[in-house]
């Protein structure tokens, strides 16, 4: 992506407003797909389809921990902007170099979008030099209110949104088909699910895991030979990352999305799979509470169980299996949930609000 790229823009209710979006350089990389990526990709088409011109600015490197050419080219963004320019930067890179804001607190109208808190005194100064914070869920700015001297007023919550999709067939009435969509890292908890898969082998389960293979290989090689030994590995596809059809084909094809992480800041596969009704086994961590929410009725669309808990997390796996009416009733669940989720529309919309009171 090159460097002040500009989205289009609509005109209806256009505001009239510029802002330039600072974002990580892996951010279209279909080989390392993630929420928080996503997330920057919806919002900058949703500001530009709002009347909002979208100057986009790519940084490359691998950020919190960047290199010094990396912290040159953010330095080099920062200091191109426009005086009293509106510029929103992606947390992952503004929460590691305070030093690089600091400077231009007074001259630029800063603005920080937050989707994974760094907890660290760093990200506060961070942050501090920002006229408003933004953050994609409430477990998140409960957080960083905890943690940092933030006024209250100035973070705010911009939820993501997810997009409409249909119903996801009902499957076997033993639900065995499971479904992980996740980054095989440790932090997504893929090694508590195979512990916990493990101990459950009467049981003809598969499991697809759909998410990137190359950010931990020792970790991929560690899970790929506990199954081999366990002798489960034909029953696991590491499928790798899955976009477009291929991974609406994945949801289809599942009774239950199963998501282990050991902290999660929201869980945006979570509404996807309610999106489609698909009922959700997640640890009751972070924000993933807010993210699988309840139905109109007032029910819980799935299990919470705690984080790097493989005995937990095979209990509830044998409880959903072999309880019918269990089943059914998660499944209405999450068909109520789907009810209740809002689109990207909205999200844009409550950072568009965030924008405007900067930009006046």
């Amino acid at each position: 992506m090159e460097a002040g790229r500009a989205a289009p823009t609509a005109g209806p209710g256009s505001t009239g407003r510029t802002v330039h979006v600072v974002l990580p350089g892996d951010i279209d990389d279909p080989a390392t797909p993630s929420g928080g990526n996503t997330y920057d990709r919806r919002v900058c088409a949703g500001l530009g389809e709002r009347g909002w011109a979208v100057h986009e600015h790519a940084v490359p490197g691998a950020w919190p921990s960047p290199e010094p050419a990396d912290r040159a080219a953010l330095a080099g963004v920062l200091a191109a902007a426009p005086d009293d320019a509106v510029v929103l930067l992606d947390g992952l890179l503004a929460s590691a170099v305070p030093d690089l804001l600091a400077p231009h607190t007074r001259r630029l109208r800063l603005v920080v979008l937050v989707h994974m808190p760094l907890d660290d005194e760093v990200e506060g100064r961070a942050l501090a030099t920002a006229r408003a914070v933004v953050t994609t869920s409430e477990w998140t700015r409960r957080r960083l209110l905890l943690r940092h001297p933030l006024r209250p007023d100035s973070v705010r919550v911009a939820r993501p949104g997810v997009t409409a999709a249909s119903p996801v067939p009902a499957g076997p009435t033993a639900g065995n088909r499971l479904l992980c969509v996740a980054a095989v890292t440790r932090h997504k908890g893929h090694d508590v699910l195979v512990d916990a898969l493990t101990v459950l082998p009467e049981v003809p389960w598969t499991l697809v895991c759909a998410g990137t293979l190359t950010r931990e290989p020792e970790l991929v090689r560690q899970l790929r030979d506990r199954l081999a030994g366990a002798g489960l590995a034909d029953r696991v596809r590491l499928a790798g990352p899955l976009t477009g059809t291929a991974l609406d084909s994945a949801y289809a094809a599942a009774d239950l999305l199963v998501l282990p992480s050991r902290a999660e800041t929201y869980g945006m596969v979570v509404t996807e799979a309610l999106a489609r009704g698909l009922p959700v086994l997640a640890t009751e961590v972070g924000g993933l509470p807010e993210a699988l929410g309840r139905g109109a009725g007032g029910d819980l669309p799935g299990l919470l169980v705690p984080p790097d808990d493989p005995a937990a997390l095979a209990g509830a796996l044998s409880w959903w299996w072999g309880d019918d009416v269990l089943r059914a009733r998660l499944r209405r669940a999450a068909l109520a949930r789907r009810d209740t989720l809002t689109d990207w529309t909205v999200t844009a919309a409550s950072l568009a609000a965030v924008l405007e009171e900067v930009a006046r």
